[in-house]
């Protein structure tokens, strides 16, 4: 078989054909302002022993096509290849960003349809697709708090978060330049009434919210809660990060909300692990229609077209009009599944998470003895005695061939496990993770040392925290 080396002068060109230095490389002069000899030649290797090695890196890596993902808070689901499929058609993936209305009429309607879905799915008046993330949609709502308050000549400096919330809730209302005013949960896992009345006065701009929590409970008193931060004239904003557990049961809307930020790459079937792509639309009540980022879209007979005459608009918050990708699939997911089939995608969430709460509960301690709906939390404080946390049990796991669960979060549950199973998993794959966790727990008794090395199986070994801290290694070594 001939060996070739990569030669990028001249197309065509074998390699055979070029001058040669003693390192194998290619000595041809054109590229010769592009090697630096301090790096590592390239070898030679076939077409074959290219693809091998780069197939067995990717046998290394876990992803949803290989294993579950049950972190908590973090819904990661399959990715249909079907929505794949429709975000590379040409008509959505070519399409130049400066192209005029009329040349894109059909993907404005995409965004106009899959806003009226989103209207009837959340109870909301009106959608901006423009955040490109979450925590982008959370800015976007928090700002639009900032500058109703400053049109109606109100200074209001402070934002209330329950001690359960996202880390981004509080770190949102910082940046938008509130004051961040935390409220203790009840022994229920909900928000504290009386200590939402005692926060809530003419300083607070609102509230900021998940419902169902990140503990994974819906909370029971919620239209008390929309009263009580009515009452003195602030909003409700609503974190849309756990939406998948009540989709097509229950609505922001009807609760009260004022805001809401949905994650179209957790909710709406696009996995979001790596850090993106993501797609956080936020949707508001008609009294803020007029605050929402510019351009909305809009239409007039049968033509689409961007509008951006929104008298107090907060600006722009994408150079175009957000991760349009992101948007097509979770366009294909909601017309695929239809409004019974979200319902089902819902109840399949809650289901699967009681399944392992229920199972779970004997070997770990459950934060909250409640039904829950989409995930749970459990703690491995009782483990503690043996020499063993949270962090020896997940790495653990990862010897078991599955990822872990979120863990040490939320703060207010020492030694936390959150765990969300999604909608997708089958009973067999649930009965394997419970397996898996209750043979750990035994093994935390009986052999805590087991844990403290772990994983012992992986292509990558547990890492000296410690030591990395005290001594980094950095791997860029070069001028700044």
């Amino acid at each position: 078989m001939e060996r070739l080396i990569f030669d990028y002068s001249e197309p065509g060109r074998r390699a055979a054909d070029l001058p040669r230095c003693e390192e194998g490389m290619s000595a041809d002069p054109l590229l010769a302002p592009f090697i630096d000899e301090r790096l590592t030649p390239l070898p030679e290797v076939s077409e074959q022993e290219v693809i091998r090695h780069y197939i067995a890196l990717s046998g290394l890596n876990y992803h949803v096509d290989k294993g579950i993902y049950p972190l908590g808070s973090c819904t990661m689901k399959y990715n249909p290849k079907l929505n794949e499929t429709a975000a590379r058609m040409e008509g959505f993936s070519h399409v130049h960003p400066y192209s005029a209305d009329e040349d894109v009429q059909g993907l404005l309607g995409l965004l106009y349809d899959l806003e009226k879905e989103l209207k009837v799915i959340t109870g909301m008046d009106s959608f901006t697709f423009q955040p490109a993330a979450g925590a982008q949609g959370e800015l976007a709502g928090i700002k639009i708090f900032k500058k109703y308050f400053d049109c109606k000549n109100e200074k209001r400096t402070k934002i209330i978060v329950p001690d359960s919330a996202h880390g981004t809730n509080p770190a949102t209302s910082a940046m938008a330049g509130f004051d961040v005013i935390t409220i203790p949960s009840n022994k229920q896992g909900g928000v504290d009434l009386a200590a939402l009345e005692e926060a809530m006065n003419e300083d607070v701009a609102g509230l900021m919210l998940t419902n169902p929590n990140t503990l994974g409970l819906f909370d029971k008193n919620i239209l008390k809660i929309a009263s009580i931060v009515h009452k003195k004239g602030g909003l409700l904003y609503y974190d849309g990060a756990n939406l998948n557990a009540c989709m097509g049961i229950s609505r922001p809307g009807d609760m009260g909300f004022d805001i809401v930020h949905l994650n179209l790459h957790k909710t709406f079937s696009t996995p979001h692990g790596g850090g993106g792509p993501g797609s956080g639309p936020i949707g508001v009540k008609k009294h803020l229609r007029d605050y929402l980022p510019v351009p909305l879209v809009e239409k007039k007979g049968r033509r689409f077209f961007l509008d951006y005459d929104l008298a107090h608009s907060i600006g722009k918050l994408h150079g175009f009009y957000g991760n349009f990708g992101v948007v097509v699939k979770a366009y294909v997911y909601v017309k695929k599944l239809g409004t019974k089939g979200l319902r089902h995608a819902s109840r399949m969430a809650c289901l699967n998470a009681n399944y392992l709460q229920k199972r779970l509960r004997k070997k770990y301690r459950l934060a909250y003895d409640r039904i829950c709906k989409h995930e749970f939390v459990l703690s491995g404080d009782k483990f503690k005695k043996y020499g063993v946390r949270t962090l020896d049990i997940a790495k653990r796991m990862l010897d078991y061939g599955v990822h872990a669960p979120t863990v040490y979060f939320p703060l207010i549950v020492d030694e936390a496990l959150m765990i969300e199973p999604t909608e997708t998993e089958s009973k067999q794959t649930l009965d394997r993770f419970v397996e898996i966790m209750c043979t750990i727990a035994d093994e935390a008794r009986k052999n805590p040392e087991l844990l403290h090395e772990a994983p012992l199986n992986t292509p990558v070994s547990r890492l000296d925290e410690a030591g990395a801290v005290k001594e980094p290694d950095l791997a860029y070594q070069g001028d700044l």
